[in-house]
């Protein structure tokens, strides 16, 4: 039970001192309680809470007992990030950063899942208080963090938190407005947060402070000696964050928000690094006309061009190597690493008139418009993907004499994990469920993480860490999403191996 009464939101780990007496069955260590989900939350019948909304507050001041309850030092900044500290032996000492975004427990997608994000978080402060517990919290001397509205459903705006304790957040975030026209400095005021650029700037981390991060995403913590933890729970923006000389690591844990760890039947894996990503936006224009007088021969027709154009994307991805080989833009490393991370999806299409009787034209400035994701471990192949689906488009909208604007919306690069932490990572983990089955284990997989995640703002600050944990049917952002119990536990256990074994 919290401090105030409740248990800790969806997962508690009463997790043991050590992982010799670690029970291999998760049965009896967990408590799950679904009902608590609406308990938190600005909806009746699903799980929501943006930036800073009423169910938003409620939550961290929830969050901020559990972390008090487990002994930690808590504070408030002026973005309104949760921080919570366990004082080390030398008070000068670098710090491990551990944190997630705490969709479930802070901020949500609308119609959330009860685990992408909170089971990470709260298993780290599960950890500190089974820690306290049996009397060695004070061992420990480094920080834990976490973060809060990574998916930017409030703002548009993904990685607030992350990216202001890394100090990448725009002075003008501050300005952003929601669908109702209101500000984020405004939504912080509201909530009696004074937040001005000065003291934005003034939330930045210290790199030379940090030893690195570890993303709790899902559960997982890491420690090493004569360190401090710091735990953050919080909204952030972009050029805003705390002492970076304070900090050394930083490791994130999460579930794998997709089916291969399911398909491969292993809970846990390590991540070597975080896909970077581009985003286009094409439209194709054509001759608007009459869909039954318009002789196929003589068409100009947007739709079906955009359709050949979706299909060479889906070949192109499918295919790098038939399509890369001949350039000299890519070596071999770089077609290797396309043919095995490279996925491109187009989410959105859109047409005009949009009627079933006339052939989409040229009217209010486009006629067809689709999007285009591409998304790969290797930002050199990356280029080169785009330059050939730009090239291709052209040739085939100049066949089919249309027209076709290319525009590029976004870029993001990619993030490799560091080498130290996956080893040690993929060392606990390996122990973790070996400790649970009692059998030997093959390898801990080794994935690439498609989606974002704010280890890839907090890359900037210091050095990152991931493990994946395995749920059900790969289904994330949705509240079918669901982990296993057993898999949760083996995951609690990686955060045990994690610090006991560095104490």
């Amino acid at each position: 039970m919290t401090a105030a009464g409740i248990p800790f939101y969806l997962v508690f780990f009463l997790l043991s001192s050590t992982l010799s007496s670690s029970s291999s069955s998760s049965s009896s260590l967990l408590i799950f309680i679904p009902e608590l989900k609406l308990l938190v939350s600005d909806a009746d019948d699903y799980l929501e809470r943006t930036f800073m909304s009423p169910a938003s507050v409620r939550a961290g001041i929830l969050i901020r007992e559990w972390m008090e309850d487990a002994g930690l030092r808590t504070w408030m900044d002026s973005m309104g990030n949760l921080h919570g500290r366990v004082e080390g032996m030398n008070p000068s000492a670098q710090a491990l950063l551990i944190g997630s975004h705490m969709v479930a427990p802070l901020d949500t997608v609308v119609d959330a899942g009860i685990f992408d994000g909170s089971l990470g978080i709260i298993s780290a402060i599960s950890a500190l208080k089974a820690l306290k517990s049996n009397g060695k919290l004070g061992e420990l001397k480094r920080p834990v963090i976490s973060f809060s509205d990574e998916e930017g459903v409030r703002f548009q705006s993904t990685f607030l938190g992350s990216a202001a304790v890394a100090g990448v957040l725009p002075l003008t975030a501050l300005n952003t407005s929601d669908k109702s026209g209101v500000t984020l400095q405004d939504v912080l005021k509201g909530n009696s947060i004074e937040i001005t650029e000065e003291s934005l700037l003034e939330l930045k981390y210290d790199p030379s402070s940090v030893w690195g991060y570890i993303e709790v995403r899902s559960p997982a913590l890491h420690y090493f000696e004569d360190k401090a933890i710091s735990v953050i729970l919080g909204y952030s923006t972009n050029n805003l964050a705390l002492d970076l000389e304070y900090f050394d690591s930083f490791m994130q844990l999460h579930i794998e928000q997709g089916p291969v760890l399911e398909w491969t039947g292993f809970p846990l894996a390590v991540v070597k690094g975080i896909a970077g990503q581009t985003r286009m936006k094409v439209t194709v224009r054509g001759s608007q006309g009459h869909a039954g007088t318009v002789p196929m021969s003589m068409r100009r027709d947007p739709m079906a061009a955009a359709a050949e154009l979706i299909v060479l994307l889906e070949n192109l991805c499918k295919h790098p190597r038939e399509f890369l080989s001949d350039g000299g833009n890519c070596n071999e490393y770089t077609l290797e690493s396309l043919s095995t991370s490279l996925v491109c999806t187009v989410g959105e299409i859109s047409t005009w008139p949009s009627a079933s009787n006339v052939i989409p034209g040229q009217a209010r400035n486009y006629s067809v418009t689709f999007t285009v994701d591409l998304r790969t471990i290797d930002d050199v192949g990356r280029e080169a993907v785009v330059y050939e689906l730009s090239n291709q488009i052209y040739k085939i909208c100049d066949r089919r004499s249309v027209s076709c604007i290319i525009e590029r919306k976004h870029d993001a690069n990619a993030v490799i994990c560091d080498q130290e932490l996956s080893s040690q990572l993929r060392s606990a983990a390996y122990t973790a469920v070996q400790r649970m089955t009692g059998e030997i284990q093959e390898e801990v997989p080794v994935l690439m993480s498609g989606a974002g995640h704010d280890a890839m703002a907090i890359s900037h600050l210091t050095k990152v860490g991931m493990l994946f944990v395995r749920c059900r049917g790969g289904i994330s952002h949705s509240p079918e999403e669901h982990v296993l119990d057993d898999d949760v536990w083996a995951a609690g256990l990686v955060v045990l191996a994690f610090l006991e074994s560095h104490m």
